[in-house]
Protein backbone atom coordinates (compact mmCIF):
# COMPACT_ATOMS: atom_id res chain seq x y z
CA UNK A 1 0.00 0.00 0.00
CA UNK A 2 1.07 3.58 -0.44
CA UNK A 3 2.43 2.84 -3.93
CA UNK A 4 1.85 5.65 -6.43
CA UNK A 5 1.06 4.71 -9.99
CA UNK A 6 1.63 7.42 -12.57
CA UNK A 7 -0.51 7.52 -15.69
CA UNK A 8 1.58 7.80 -18.86
CA UNK A 9 -0.40 8.52 -22.02
CA UNK A 10 0.10 6.19 -24.98
CA UNK A 11 1.45 9.06 -27.07
CA UNK A 12 4.17 9.76 -24.48
CA UNK A 13 5.19 6.07 -24.41
CA UNK A 14 5.35 6.03 -28.21
CA UNK A 15 7.44 9.21 -28.23
CA UNK A 16 9.92 7.67 -25.77
CA UNK A 17 10.08 4.48 -27.85
CA UNK A 18 10.80 6.44 -31.05
CA UNK A 19 13.54 8.45 -29.32
CA UNK A 20 15.20 5.24 -28.07
CA UNK A 21 15.04 3.71 -31.57
CA UNK A 22 16.49 6.87 -33.16
CA UNK A 23 19.33 6.96 -30.61
CA UNK A 24 20.14 3.31 -31.25
CA UNK A 25 20.22 3.90 -35.01
CA UNK A 26 22.40 7.02 -34.62
CA UNK A 27 24.84 5.18 -32.33
CA UNK A 28 25.10 2.32 -34.85
CA UNK A 29 26.02 4.79 -37.63
CA UNK A 30 28.16 7.16 -35.53
CA UNK A 31 29.64 5.17 -32.64
CA UNK A 32 30.42 7.15 -29.49
CA UNK A 33 34.00 8.48 -29.46
CA UNK A 34 36.44 6.86 -27.06
CA UNK A 35 37.87 9.73 -24.94
CA UNK A 36 41.30 8.02 -24.71
CA UNK A 37 41.79 7.72 -28.48
CA UNK A 38 40.44 11.26 -28.97
CA UNK A 39 43.21 12.69 -26.75
CA UNK A 40 45.88 10.89 -28.79
CA UNK A 41 44.71 12.63 -31.99
CA UNK A 42 45.33 16.23 -30.93
CA UNK A 43 45.79 17.70 -34.44
CA UNK A 44 42.93 17.31 -36.92
CA UNK A 45 43.88 15.40 -40.07
CA UNK A 46 43.45 18.51 -42.21
CA UNK A 47 46.16 20.31 -40.21
CA UNK A 48 48.89 17.68 -40.18
CA UNK A 49 52.20 18.54 -41.83
CA UNK A 50 53.61 15.97 -44.25
CA UNK A 51 56.17 17.88 -46.32
CA UNK A 52 57.99 21.15 -46.91
CA UNK A 53 54.98 22.82 -48.56
CA UNK A 54 52.08 21.36 -46.59
CA UNK A 55 48.70 23.04 -46.99
CA UNK A 56 45.55 22.87 -44.93
CA UNK A 57 42.33 21.88 -46.60
CA UNK A 58 41.38 25.57 -46.93
CA UNK A 59 44.58 26.28 -48.91
CA UNK A 60 46.58 28.08 -46.19
CA UNK A 61 50.30 27.25 -46.24
CA UNK A 62 51.53 25.70 -42.99
CA UNK A 63 54.99 26.67 -41.74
Amino acid sequence: MGEIIRFVPKSERERARLIRAARAKYDSIFPPVDPVSEKQNKAPASHTVSGANAHRRDGVLLS
